[in-house]
């Protein structure tokens, strides 16, 4: 059962009640979002694992899992049992059942896939579209601004008391999902929901404070670099920076520090698409960013680069240099930007 569409659809209902019949069935549940975990992945997590709790059996045994080795990102320590994140190497039970958040391919669990891979059961909670599904049932929810709506839905449905702490969770992953809720999929739904969180013990001060105003001064300084290397293209509708290894050496600041430098980039004046490329701590790989104004869609550019996200935001990673990532995506840019202009004119 694969979900798209609205919300009040009758399907989305129907892939609920399974889910809920999974939960119940099951004794050892891991909950697991993607590889490079932002906002929305750890926040929808997190409260996915805080309404099982509150919802089903006490003694059910729920993990919450990274899919790196990694630490979670600082930005996020603050949430709400964000300690209780567990690695996959950590992780050696055989799961009844796998609920895989935020993420619309088994491939981005990376180190995680596996312990998915011996689940008796897996089930897909997501809002980014996929070329293919996995997992039993898959809401795919593409009209959702972020996953946290669709699990703060699942909350509603189950008709579970949101406490402060999952409203917290959530309000983190849809605030971060839209950008502060500038970004185009900052659509009524989420604004809705939001206010809902708020009603329910979520603070937008304290939780903005923690994801957008509680930098390092290192990282201050690389996006003093960034900022200083942004150039633009095609009469200022591309607006392009980057970052090397180097640059981060040299300021002290960490990789998972970095997810906001692409809103420096997208924030030019007059600009349609922003690109940000950052040398990967792989030797060879570049992590790329795109954002979208208006009704242009970076999506279809992601996928082309071996990547994915939504019309607004989109990602990648790929082999190369920077030089060389450039020249593989400007066309692609100006391509995009091209048939903007077309369309407009036909328009006019």
């Amino acid at each position: 059962m694969r979900i798209t569409g609205n919300p009040s659809h009758v399907k989305q209902l129907e892939a609920f009640e399974l889910l809920t019949r999974m939960i119940e069935g099951a004794q050892k549940i891991v909950l697991c979002a993607h590889t490079g975990p932002d906002g929305d992945a750890l926040g929808s997590v997190l409260a996915m694992g805080a309404i099982i709790r509150e919802a089903f059996d006490e003694d059910k045994d729920v993990a919450c899992l990274l899919a790196d080795e990694s630490a979670i990102p600082a930005t996020y320590e603050f949430l709400p049992e964000a300690k209780s994140f567990v690695r996959p190497s950590q992780y050696e039970e055989d799961p009844d059942l796998f609920i895989a958040l935020d993420l619309p391919c088994a491939s981005r669990l990376a180190a995680a896939r596996p312990i998915m891979e011996r689940s008796a059961t897996v089930a897909v909670v997501d809002h980014h579209p996929a070329d293919g599904s996995f997992g039993e049932p898959h809401i795919e929810r593409t009209d959702a601004a972020a996953t946290g709506v669709v699990v703060a839905e699942y909350a509603l449905f189950l008709g579970t008391p949101i406490t402060s702490e999952i409203a917290t969770d959530l309000f983190c992953a849809i605030q971060t999902d839209t950008g502060r809720f500038m970004y185009q999929n900052a659509n009524p739904e989420a604004f809705k929901i939001a206010s809902l969180l708020v009603d329910s013990g979520a603070d937008p001060s304290e939780i903005s404070l923690h994801v957008y105003q509680s930098f390092r001064l290192p990282y201050l300084h690389l996006e003093s670099i960034v900022m200083g290397r942004i150039v633009t293209l095609d009469h200022g509708r591309i607006a392009y920076s980057y970052a090397t290894r180097r640059d981060l050496e040299r300021t002290g600041a960490k990789d998972d520090e970095c997810d906001g430098l692409i809103d420096v980039v997208r924030s030019v004046r007059g600009s349609e698409v922003a690109l940000f490329l950052k040398e990967g701590s792989t030797p060879g790989i570049v992590r790329g960013n795109l954002r979208a104004k208006g009704d242009l869609d970076v999506s279809g550019i992601a996928r082309a680069m071996g990547g994915g996200g939504h019309k607004a935001a989109a990602g990648f990673s790929v082999e190369g240099t920077v030089d060389d990532v450039f020249a593989r995506v400007f066309p692609l840019l100006r391509a995009l930007v091209a048939k903007s202009s077309s369309k407009n004119e036909a328009a006019s």
